[in-house]
């Protein structure tokens, strides 16, 4: 017995033993240093190719003759990454490991949205530019199209800091005589037309494409000469539930104040002029500080998606709370969305169903008329007054349209509130392999409300005296959308691609069903706008307003036809057939073709054997798409308005007059652009962009002439008779200057230059020798006030003023005098200039356009820096011409401390429209600065969090003297700079939080 305990003791140490040595020699075999090359498939050495053990930041580098050497475990994976490249891993299980890497097509294979489909990136005949959301804009941001500034190249934005403002955007130069809806590019949102983008919230997004030329937009006919915005929001995938929550709070600051003269300067001036200073009351108050504050805002998102294998499902709610910098004026929304798709029919049919929704309210201070307005009265009224009286009241001045901006913010409120409600169905029913027949119904319905209330304490001329006065209004409307489409997609020996599609779209909208009323004299200011029966007066009719329900149907019919041999030769067309019921009887159909065509250069065989471009394609490609945004129901008809009363048997009954004449041949305006371009990629990829050229031109351009009334029941009628020409090139570039294992700079360059002519004004039978535009409303111009005049052969946005010549010996301003035949200069000056005087003076169309956006990874860190830029416009500095005007100091208001010091007392004429004011409105801004940092490795439950700080709008440069040199490009008039609407832009500071569950 013992002498087997012996042997077992014995056994016992042999075996651990062992064991110590074969782990020993299993640890010391696990030591590995694995070497190797990396090549490409040509056999080329590929330099600094990223090498790394999986999960760790154990790794090494490729040399300059492809060769690499890591210390890792045995059995352990080895990730081999390159720019280019497909990611490979690799399990260490010898000590030498060559690898082949193969490129990576994703940039190619990318599936961009073109209309009632998709295509890959490489098979795409025309200009789209697709931006992902982490490439969008960060900023405090209320309408989506904000997200795109610089981004786009011929996408032109100018954005507003007020909170309840909307951008002006314009894509390829501005290409109608109307303004409004007409200028605005069509958005697309989730494949449904023609939806308010402010139903989206920015968090929502997932990409953007911007359908660029009339190739790429003619699908959309009718409403796509402006170029079509298309946005795709977040969808549930199958797999695991996510939960994400994102959101941030900011801090708004003015960008620069306007340069006013202080209570000392306008005591100086009177002192040493030996001028009697109106409205005195010793004080010395900073009206700009005292309407100015620091916005706080604040947003959070949360959503959820996920699924299983045949439903996927995502709901999201997003709340944004939004102050303004000017004291009582803010914003506050809340979006829901929802959407829950399923597979049916052995996965035949996916259905689709979504409710969105939108209630939000605006807070606003009166802006919409010149002296009548907190951006213009915090500029303007005297330092001289203190902000209250010795009794507390707020303190009111002498003069006309003199009044104090505290009153105007605090006694004369207003607020809107909308609410939309949509509601969306889709089918998509799979008949045979590659014949896809889709079916979408969406019902929206609106409602706006708008308040206003006028205190007994108002200063606001002609309410002042009605002891309160109350205005409210609020109107309906509803959409109706359905489109039904089938798709064909078949591939032939492997090498023809064939695209088939056509469909059918019906819409309905109704708007301006609503009404409204005025009311006044109430007893106190307790209840506002919330109680109107407790005014005492109500002015009859005339108090009364309404609006006239009007229902517009549209009905399309279109397709397209889609070739390509090999991803090499590829060739698409696409027709539009559109009727609509806002155009007269005689023109309520038109066509919109387009033809496109791209050749691969790249797949060429005599292209196999080089290695420096990995892509090159030529486009080329005609259009023509219609523009009948902005028209209501009554638009080609002749209609009749309330113009006043008469009596007949001792009651008064309402007059009715024309308010606008019959056009039966009025049609939309049509543009055909032909587009060249080019895209390209250098090094795998590692370098890429595009480089296109068009030519766009657009006819039957609509706008209101005069005609007889012994002809005409109305003195003006709208026909279609102008043309326009935008003519234009822009460049992207897209780079990888710098990857490592740990760090990466990759960075966009966007550049575009547009040149617009207006070609025709007038025809045969329509024409008008003057269009007049751009009025600032200077103090002392009573008439003939414009800066800006539509000329043919010149561009919107021409100004056409006076030009100043200087001082006279009297020290008054005066100006050159031109001959009125041959427009040139007689050499001649003057101080009382006549209108054949004028000429053009500048342009507010940029010659250039620029952005530029840096994107840093180092580890866990990320960084952006991106500039924007303008170069080449003109401004006409509204404020200026105003707060100089010697009408202003005589009025007893205040003026910039450059007519104190730098203008002669002897200049008492009025500042009349002249280059003296014109301005060059070049900038270079850095508009955002973003620095983050991204928590992971956390338990199952939490995937990643990432804190970040955003500043925008770090600093401008500029040689404008004005606020802000990104004023309005939109509209008849671009670069009109008014005091009055012109809400200042912020510096803002951002501290967000992001959040994976």
């Amino acid at each position: 017995m013992q002498s087997e305990q012996t042997t077992n003791k014995w056994m016992r140490r042999k075996l651990a033993s062992l064991a110590i040595f074969l782990l020993v020699c299993t640890y010391a075999f696990a030591q590995n240093t694995v070497t190797g090359t990396v090549k490409d498939q040509s056999g080329m050495p590929l330099i600094g190719v990223s090498v790394v053990e999986k999960g760790t930041t154990n790794g090494s580098i490729t040399d300059l003759d492809g060769k690499y050497s890591i210390k890792v475990d045995r059995g352990k994976i080895l990730v081999f990454s390159y720019i280019g490249f497909t990611d490979q891993e690799i399990k260490a299980t010898s000590k030498v490991i060559n690898v082949t890497m193969k490129e990576d097509d994703q940039l190619l294979d990318e599936v961009v949205v073109i209309g009632y489909g998709s295509m890959q990136r490489k098979d795409v005949t025309s200009s789209i530019t697709t931006i992902k959301a982490e490439d969008l804009n960060v900023g405090v941001y209320t309408d989506p199209a904000q997200l795109l500034q610089g981004k786009v190249p011929g996408l032109a934005i100018t954005t507003t800091g007020d909170p309840n403002g909307t951008p002006s955007i314009t894509l390829r130069g501005a290409s109608s005589l109307r303004e409004g809806a007409a200028m605005q590019p069509y958005y697309v949102i989730d494949g449904i037309p023609g939806v308010d983008i402010s139903m989206v919230a920015p968090d929502d997004i997932e990409s953007i494409d911007v359908l660029r030329d009339a190739t790429a937009t003619a699908i959309y006919g009718s409403k796509a000469a402006n170029g079509v915005i298309i946005i795709n929001t977040k969808k549930g995938k199958k797999g695991r539930t996510n939960v994400s929550y994102s959101g941030y709070v900011a801090f708004d600051k003015i960008l620069k104040k306007m340069d006013m003269a202080t209570a000392d300067d306008l005591r100086y001036y009177a002192e040493k002029n030996g001028l009697t200073l109106a409205n005195d009351m010793g004080a010395n108050t900073d009206w700009q500080d005292e309407v100015l504050r620091t916005g706080i805002s604040h947003n959070h998102n949360l959503s959820i998606t996920g699924g299983s294998e045949k439903t996927t499902y995502m709901a999201s709610i997003n709340y944004q709370d939004r102050q303004g910098v000017i004291r009582g004026t803010n914003m506050d929304r809340l979006n829901v969305r929802s959407l829950i798709t399923t597979k049916v029919l052995k996965d035949r049919l996916e259905l689709s169903a979504g409710i969105n929704s939108r209630y939000g309210k605006g807070v606003g201070v009166p802006m919409g008329q010149e002296g009548v307005s907190v951006l213009d009265a915090m500029n303007y009224f005297s330092p001289l007054l203190p902000v209250r009286d010795e009794n507390g009241n707020w303190t009111t001045a002498s003069g006309s349209q003199n009044m104090n901006p505290m009153s105007l913010i605090y006694e004369d409120t207003s607020e809107t509130v909308y609410k939309n409600t949509q509601f969306i169905g889709k089918a998509t029913l799979e008949i045979v392999k590659g014949l896809k027949w889709s079916a979408n119904y969406s019902f929206t319905n609106n409602q706006r409300t708008y308040s206003e209330y006028h205190t007994h304490n108002t200063q606001q001329p002609g309410i002042n005296a009605q002891n309160g006065q109350a205005k409210r209004n609020t109107y309906f409307g509803h959409e109706h959308i359905f489109e039904t489409y089938g798709n064909y997609d078949t591939t032939i020996n492997d090498a023809h691609k064939l695209s088939i599609m056509a469909g059918y779209s019906w819409e309905e909208r109704m708007s301006n069903d609503g009404f409204g009323l005025t009311v006044h004299d109430f007893y106190d200011d307790t209840l506002k706008w919330y109680q109107l029966t407790y005014a005492s007066t109500i002015d009859g009719i005339p108090a009364i307003e309404s609006g006239t329900k009007e229902t517009v149907r549209n009905i399309s019919f279109y397709g397209r036809v889609g070739y390509s041999y090999n991803s090499k030769y590829m060739i698409q067309a696409t027709v539009r057939r559109d009727g609509s019921s806002v155009f007269g009887k005689n023109n309520r159909w038109g066509t919109f073709p387009s033809i496109s065509a791209a050749w691969n250069i790249t797949e060429e065989e005599f292209m196999k054997n080089q290695d420096v471009l990995s892509n090159l394609k030529l486009r080329v490609g005609y259009g023509v798409s219609g523009n009948a945004l902005g028209f209501g129901a009554y638009t080609p008809y002749e209609t009749y308005g309330a113009s006043g009363f008469f009596t007949y048997n001792g009651k008064s009954w309402r007059t009715l007059a024309a308010t606008k004449n019959a056009n039966p041949d009025l049609k939309w305006e049509s543009t055909g652009m032909l587009n060249i371009g080019i895209d390209y990629a250098f090094f795998n990829g590692r370098l890429n962009g595009t480089i296109e050229w068009y030519n766009k031109k657009t006819k039957d351009l609509i706008w209101n002439y005069p005609v007889s009334t012994n002809l005409y029941p109305f003195s003006t009628i709208q026909a279609n008779v102008g043309e326009i020409t935008n003519k234009g090139i822009e460049i992207s570039i897209n780079a990888v200057p710098v990857r490592t294992r740990n760090f990466e700079w990759s960075t966009t360059v966007t550049l575009s230059h547009n040149k617009n002519t207006v070609d025709r004004l007038s025809n045969d039978q329509f024409s008008t020798d003057r269009f007049p535009q751009g009025d600032p409303m200077v103090a002392g111009v009573s008439a003939e006030g414009f800066t800006q005049r539509i000329i043919e052969g010149e561009p919107l946005g021409t100004f056409y003023t006076w030009e100043f010549a200087g001082y006279n010996e009297n020290g008054v301003a005066t100006y050159y005098k031109r001959d009125p035949e041959t427009g040139e200069r007689t050499g001649e000056v003057t101080d009382d200039p006549t209108y054949e005087d004028r000429t053009i003076t500048g342009c507010a169309q940029p010659k250039l356009n620029f952005g530029w956006n840096n994107t840093f990874r180092w580890k866990n860190w990320n960084a952006t820096i991106f500039l924007t830029g303008v170069f080449g416009n003109d401004i006409y500095n509204g404020s200026r011409a105003n707060y100089t005007s010697p009408e202003n100091f005589s009025n007893g208001k205040n003026v910039l401390k450059e007519f104190i010091y730098e203008r002669p007392a002897t200049d008492t004429g009025s500042n009349r429209p002249s280059d003296r004011f014109i301005e060059n409105g070049s900038y270079l801004r850095l508009a955002n600065f973003t620095l983050g940092y991204t928590f992971k490795n956390f338990d199952n439950w939490l995937q990643n969090v990432q804190l970040y700080i955003n500043c925008n709008n770090l600093f401008t440069i500029t040689s404008y003297k004005g606020l802000d040199p990104e004023v309005n490009m939109g509209g008849l008039a671009p670069g009109v700079d008014y005091r009055w609407s012109a809400y200042p832009h912020t510096r803002t500071t951002m501290i967000g939080l992001k959040v994976n569950f």
